[in-house]
C-alpha cells in the first residue's frame, strides 16, 4: 500500500465499517462493528451517539490496523452515512443533546400532520424535493425543539449545533473545527433548496429553525478538515462525503443519464439518474441531489422502501424462525410457489410511493399449510414486489428511462434466491457488481476525486465490474398476477 490508499467510513443504520481501498480501488481491509439501535417507544428508533463517533474510530484504527497502513500514508478519507438521521450537540463539549433520532423513527407524524394542514407540503417539495414525512430530518429537529426545555433558546445563542450522522463524525473526527456537511446529505434535511444550493429562508422561517443551528454545505469532494492527529496516529485529510445512497450510486459508476441502482440494506433506495434536471415526480418519489462536483449538481429520482433487510432481521429476532440471515432463502427455495401468503411489512409504515406512516404489516394469505418456509419466502418476495412498484413510478414520471437494467447491492444481494425472484418480479436484468461494498466504494471513490487520484464522475466508469447477471425467467403475464396480489394486500395496510 502507499500514499495513493483511500480509507472510506461506512456508518450505516445497524453497523459501522470502514474499509481500505487501494489505487485501483480495491477493497484490501476491514474492521466492522454492529451498532445497536434502541426503542424507547413504538415507532421511535434511536443510535447512542457516543457509539456513532466511538464505533468510527475503532473501525478506522481497525482497517488501517489490518491493512498495515499508518495514517501518514493515506491520501484521504471519504464518509458515507445513514441519511436523515438526526442530531443537535453542544458546540462547547461536542456532546449530543439527546440520542440520535434515526430515519426509521416516526415520532414527529403528527407534526408532519400539522405542516399538511397548514399547506406548507407544497412548499417543502417544490424547494426540496422531499415530503411533510416523519423519515426526513426537519421535522425531527423541529421535534427536539419543541420537546426539549429551553433547546430552542439555546440554538438561537449559537450554543448548539444540527447535523445529520455525517455533520456529528466529521465534527467529533476534527476536534470540533469543521461543522459542515455536504450536497447530498443536506438534501435530505427538507430544508434545502435543490435548486438553487443553499438552505431556504422561507422554509426555516415557517418552522421556527434557528439558522444558526446549520452546517456549512460544501460539494461532495471537497477538503473537509483533518482528523485530530491524536485519533488515529495522525492528521489525515477528510475528502469526499456522500449520503449512503448517493455514496452507493457513484460506486455502482452510475453516471449516465438514465442508468438506476438499487441497495438492500435495513431499507432499500433506488436511485435513478436524471442528469443536470431535477425531475418534479407526480408519483409521490423524492427529487434528490445524487453528488456536486465543482459546483455542479446532478439529480436523481429517488424511492424509499422502510423495510428491506429489516424483514429478514424480524423473522430472525422477532419470530426466531431462522437463525442466520442465509436461512431466509434457503428456506423460501423449499416454500411451495402458489401458497398464496403474501407480508407487507409496514413495521414503521410504508414509504414510496404511499407514505403512509400509519400503515402497519400484515401476513396475508395463510393457510394450515403454511410455515416457516412460505413465510420466509414472503417476505423476501416483499421486498421485489415493493422494488416493482417504485420502478414503474420512476419509468411514468421520466418516460426517458427506457427499459432497465437494475445494478443492486447491499447485504441482500447475498442471495441467489432473491436476486433472481428480483429480476422476474421487475421484469429486466439485475447486475450484481464484483465489488459487493458499493457504499464504502463511492466513499473512496469521491476522495479520490479530491486527491487527484480517481477521474470526475462521468468520464469513465472502470472501478465497476459486473459479478453476476440474472435474467428474468418467469412470464409477464404471471409476474402481472403475483403483483397484483401484492396490491391487494397492500391496500389492507394503508390507514387511508
Amino acid at each position: 500500500m502507499t500514499s495513493e490508499a483511500l480509507l472510506a467510513l461506512d456508518q450505516g443504520t445497524t453497523s459501522t465499517r470502514a474499509i481500505l481501498f487501494d489505487a485501483e480501488l480495491q477493497p484490501r481491509a476491514m474492521h466492522q462493528v454492529e451498532l445497536p439501535q434502541h426503542f424507547p417507544a413504538p415507532g421511535r428508533v434511536e443510535h447512542a451517539a457516543e457509539d456513532l463517533i466511538a464505533h468510527s474510530i475503532a473501525c478506522l484504527r481497525g482497517a488501517m490496523e489490518r491493512g498495515g497502513v499508518a495514517a501518514a500514508e493515506l491520501a484521504g478519507i471519504g464518509i458515507t452515512n445513514q441519511r436523515e438521521t438526526t442530531l443537535v450537540w453542544e458546540r462547547a463539549t461536542g456532546r449530543a443533546v439527546q440520542n440520535a433520532i434515526v430515519w426509521q423513527d416516526r415520532r414527529s407524524a403528527t407534526i408532519c400532520e400539522r405542516l399538511r394542514a397548514e399547506g406548507l407540503e407544497e412548499l417543502l417539495t417544490e424547494r426540496t424535493g422531499l415530503l411533510a414525512d416523519p423519515y426526513f430530518s426537519a421535522t425531527k429537529l423541529m421535534w427536539m425543539l419543541e420537546e426539549i426545555p429551553g433547546l430552542r433558546e439555546r440554538a438561537r445563542r449559537g450554543e448548539l449545533a444540527f447535523g445529520t450522522v455525517d455533520s456529528f463524525l466529521l465534527w467529533r473526527l476534527t476536534g470540533g473545527r469543521v461543522h459542515a456537511t455536504d450536497a447530498t446529505n443536506a438534501a435530505r434535511t427538507a430544508l434545502y433548496d435543490i435548486r438553487r444550493g443553499e438552505w431556504d429562508d422561507d422554509i426555516l422561517r415557517a418552522l421556527d429553525i434557528p439558522r444558526a443551528l446549520l452546517p456549512e454545505v460544501r460539494d461532495c469532494t471537497s477538503e473537509f478538515g483533518t482528523t485530530d492527529p491524536a485519533l488515529l496516529g495522525a492528521a489525515i485529510p477528510i475528502r469526499g462525503m456522500a449520503g449512503d445512497q448517493q455514496a452507493a450510486t457513484l460506486g455502482q459508476a452510475c453516471f449516465a443519464p438514465g442508468m438506476v441502482k438499487s441497495t438492500y440494506g435495513t431499507g432499500c433506495f433506488m436511485l435513478l439518474n436524471t442528469g443536470d434536471t431535477p425531475v418534479r415526480s407526480s408519483h409521490r418519489l423524492l427529487t434528490t441531489v445524487a453528488w456536486q462536483v465543482g459546483g455542479a449538481r446532478t439529480y436523481a429520482l429517488e424511492g424509499a422502501i422502510f423495510v428491506a433487510g429489516a424483514a429478514v432481521q424480524w423473522l430472525r429476532d422477532g419470530l426466531g424462525i431462522i437463525r442466520h440471515a442465509a436461512e431466509a432463502g434457503e428456506l423460501a427455495a423449499r416454500a411451495d410457489p402458489d401458497s398464496g401468503v403474501v407480508m407487507v411489512p409496514a413495521f414503521t409504515g410504508l414509504g414510496a410511493p404511499h407514505w403512509d406512516a400509519a400503515a402497519r404489516g400484515a401476513i396475508l394469505g395463510l393457510t394450515r399449510g403454511a410455515g416457516a418456509p412460505e413465510i420466509c419466502r414472503a417476505a423476501l418476495e416483499s421486498v421485489a414486489w415493493q422494488t416493482r412498484d417504485l420502478l414503474a413510478a420512476m419509468r411514468a414520471d421520466w418516460p426517458e428511462m427506457g427499459s432497465a437494467v437494475l445494478r443492486v447491492d447491499g447485504g441482500m444481494t447475498a442471495s441467489d434466491w432473491t436476486m433472481r425472484f428480483l429480476a422476474n418480479a421487475l421484469q429486466c436484468p439485475v447486475d450484481v457488481p464484483a465489488v459487493a461494498e458499493t457504499t464504502a466504494l463511492g466513499a473512496a471513490y469521491l476522495a479520490g476525486v479530491q486527491a487527484g487520484l480517481c477521474p470526475p464522475p462521468g468520464d469513465n466508469a472502470t472501478h465497476w465490474r459486473r459479478r453476476l447477471r440474472f435474467e428474468p425467467d418467469m412470464p409477464a403475464e404471471e409476474a402481472a398476477r403475483r403483483h397484483g396480489a401484492w396490491q391487494e394486500a397492500v391496500g389492507r395496510t394503508r390507514s387511508r
